[in-house]
């Protein structure tokens, strides 16, 4: 007898007839091949509810990490650790090694040139039994938005802080990312070894500054040079790294001087458990002492509900300390079962589903990076659900087209080695496949995973390039915004000039360094653009009516209301709103959408510099309809006008962009920092010295910063260095405005010419 093949369709019960579904299951026909069919299809439906054993035993000795940090606290050096130990490379190579050779996860030729981590790279390791999907992500701001899309889809990072510097501006932009996608955390104190080390007080910032709950796990055997290693204060017990490279880990008995330390650290951990975490609480009024087990399960526990941070340190360069951490990520960060992760029916109103986190399940995923690689755009996607096989057809939920899974492999930095299927809870990439950041994949159900936070550009310039009608010119461009959506392009409208926009000077000077070297597109650059806006400040009535009078039916359309400021940063989801109160139908309702149309075409260019304007509210109370002359276009019209009139008489303001800029240098060097940031109009927000080096926060409009680096460098002997991140746009001083308004003046008297 040969045997029943069913079609792929059978297998995942996708065939099914309308007729039958709408039969009641009594009169359903009931002859062999249908009965066989339908034991088939809820016999797997039934098992499926259950997961395989294999597969949760698999989840539970997997972890998904991410390594973040504000610039220079050692995360790609920790990486380099992570991958020597665990034996997914054979030497270890520094950031800036003197073998020109440079770290395994910065391995673009700008990266390693320049000391920096640009692009996130991801990679897999293991640790024990444990398998490790690690990203390790830039620390400067600039290129915040790969920190944010790598957060979006892991389930625990590693924080590394550095034990001078402690908590700087983006460790605090870091921490406001993992709290947006509740990711744990693990804090690591980098940089033992250097000169001015101070755990407690990087412990005690961790608990001011970023107030989260935070307890040391280990006290420094010595510190600066003479730092040797750790003693875990769980176990009570010394932890030296031993051997050329640390790769030796020897323990030993508590020396004689650090006894009280490691008490002392011990009953300090207790009493901030004790207010974290039931167990522990208990215990402590109840006056017992936990036992080592109970501690390590609080601390898990309290991890896990972002209650709190456990801190381990040591020094990636001097190879200590790594091991330890390692122990620490697989005890106390989450399992993939153990992140409640959500996705929406889109066809059910978007109703809140809770992702089942194994591989029997039907498939969801979501794209999170895109890289154009040599075959082409490879795709980084965490499975969030369901198994990805190679061969198997994907559904692109955003464009609703099925897309085949050619090549399936995972990434190792730049490298990557083929596999035939991967499960839920781990990260891989695809190659061939059309679509952007965030977009959701599945197996044809219609769900989609939430996306993530993109931050607007901050700065613009304007790009040409030496070569007219270059084809690579616009084929770069297309590759960067689809890499990275806080990268934009615009032609503006009345130079026709093309302008780029990013979060800093140094994203748009590494996407046009980029131009140069991957498609041969030299190009010029004009001076940097802030991104001013323009808003009103006070209250301003309109009452305009739009007449135009040609050869047959005209143009007739009368709005009446007012405008009025909104605080753009409370309404930061939609920064401006339009309400309609027309009653009586003196505006037909097929022309209120038209009305809205009108403001936003007025919203796009203010009247004083051409910027778009932000923050008004527009409400429409009255007016006049002709019942020949009326149409879409004249009330749009007629709305643009009494807008910009309006907007005229309600004392605009002109908004520019506010960095909070922190600035690190040593002591000596103090006044020449505050002299230099007061005479760009800084406003001095903190000041906080540390041994020999002083640190200084300060917020600075951001058209006063160009050429900054420069100047600091100069004025501390080159041993000056800074950061800034946007914080709010605000008002310009008046004289500023002026300044800004001739000079929006001159050019459009330049262009009439």
């Amino acid at each position: 007898m040969m045997p029943l093949r069913l079609s792929a369709g059978f297998r995942n019960g996708a065939i099914r007839s309308a007729a039958m579904r709408s039969m009641p299951l009594a009169s359903k026909p009931s002859t062999p091949l249908t009965a066989m069919l339908l034991s088939k299809r809820w016999n797997s439906k039934a098992a499926s509810s259950e997961p395989e054993e294999a597969d949760v035993n698999r989840l539970d000795r997997l972890r998904n990490i991410g390594i973040s940090a504000h610039i220079d606290s050692g995360k790609t050096t920790v990486t380099e650790r992570i991958l020597y130990y665990t034996g997914r490379i054979k030497e270890i190579h520094e950031v800036r090694g003197k073998d020109n050779v440079g770290a395994t996860m910065d391995w673009m030729d700008l990266e390693r040139e320049k000391g920096i981590t640009i692009q996130s790279a991801a990679t897999y390791a293991q640790w024990g039994e444990t398998n490790l999907n690690i990203i390790d992500t830039p620390g400067h701001v600039d290129f915040t938005i790969e920190v944010e899309r790598a957060l979006r889809v892991l389930d625990g990072a590693v924080l590394v802080l550095c034990s001078v510097s402690g908590v700087q501006s983006q460790t605090i932009t870091v921490d406001r990312q993992m709290r947006r996608y509740n990711v744990p955390r693990i804090s690591f104190i980098n940089k033992m070894d250097r000169a001015g080390a101070n755990p407690k007080r990087i412990i005690e910032q961790i608990r001011t500054k970023l107030k989260m709950p935070a307890a040391a796990l280990q006290v420094p055997i010595g510190a600066e040079d003479a730092f040797e290693g750790v003693v875990d204060i769980l176990s009570n017990r010394a932890i030296y790294n031993r051997g050329t490279r640390g790769e030796d880990i020897v323990y030993e008995k508590v020396p004689e001087h650090l006894v009280e330390s490691v008490n002392a650290a011990r009953e300090e951990l207790v009493s901030v458990l004790a207010e974290v975490d039931d167990e522990i609480g208990e215990l402590f009024i109840e006056d017992k002492m936990p036992t080592v087990e109970q501690l390590h399960a609080a601390v898990r526990r309290a991890t896990i509900a972002r209650t709190f941070t456990p801190v381990l340190m040591g020094s990636a360069i001097k190879d200590k300390g790594i091991q330890t951490l390692l122990d620490a990520v697989v005890r106390y960060l989450p399992k993939p079962t153990e992140v409640k992760n959500t996705m929406l029916d889109i066809d059910n109103e978007e109703k809140e589903l809770a992702v089942v986190p194994y591989s029997n399940q039907p498939f969801v995923g979501l794209a999170f990076k895109l890289e154009e690689g040599k075959y082409g755009q490879l795709t980084y996607i965490r499975v969030y659900q369901g198994r990805l096989e190679k061969g198997q057809f994907a559904y692109h939920v955003k464009s609703g087209k099925k897309v085949k899974i050619s090549r399936l492999v995972r990434m190792h930095s730049n490298s990557m080695e083929d596999v035939n299927s991967v499960g839920a809870g781990e990260i891989c990439a695809l190659f061939g496949i059309d679509c952007a950041s965030g977009d959701t994949f599945t197996d044809g159900t219609r769900y989609s995973m939430s996306t993530m936070f993109v931050p607007e550009p901050v700065i613009s310039l304007s790009l040409t390039p030496k070569e007219k009608n270059s084809p690579n010119f616009s084929k770069a461009l297309n590759r960067f915004q689809k890499e990275d959506p806080t990268f934009r392009v615009h032609i503006d409208s009345e130079s026709k000039q093309t302008i780029i926009s990013g979060m800093g000077e140094l994203h748009l000077d590494i996407y046009v360094e980029r131009m140069r070297r991957e498609y041969n597109v030299d190009c010029v650059t004009g001076k940097p653009q802030v991104a001013f806006r323009e808003t009103s400040t006070r209250k301003s009535e309109f009452t305009y009516t739009h007449k135009k009078q040609t050869g047959g039916s005209g143009q007739f359309g009368r709005v009446i209301g007012y405008i009025e400021p909104i605080d753009a940063n409370d309404h930061a989801e939609l920064p401006h709103e339009f309400i309609n109160q027309v009653v009586g139908g003196n505006i037909p309702s097929q022309y209120i959408a038209a009305c809205e149309k009108g403001f936003m075409d007025g919203m796009r260019e203010g009247i004083m510099i051409g910027h778009p304007v932000v923050g008004m509210r527009m409400v429409l109370q009255d007016g006049a309809a002709h019942s020949v002359d009326s149409s879409e276009l004249a009330f749009r019209l007629a709305t643009f006008y009494a807008f910009r009139e309006a907007f005229r008489e309600s004392k605009p303001r002109i908004l520019e962009p506010v960095m909070t800029v922190e600035v690190s240098a040593p002591v000596e060097f103090q006044g020449n920092v505050l002299g230099s940031l007061n005479k760009r109009k800084g406003m001095i927000v903190d000041t906080e010295t540390q041994e020999d080096y002083c640190s200084i926060v300060a917020e600075v409009p951001l058209n006063n910063m160009f050429g900054y680096s420069t100047e600091l460098r100069s004025s501390t002997q080159g041993k000056g260095e800074f950061s800034m991140e946007y914080k709010c746009h605000s008002p310009v001083l008046p004289d500023v405005q002026e300044e800004l308004i001739k000079e929006h003046q001159k050019k459009l008297a330049e262009k009439n010419h």
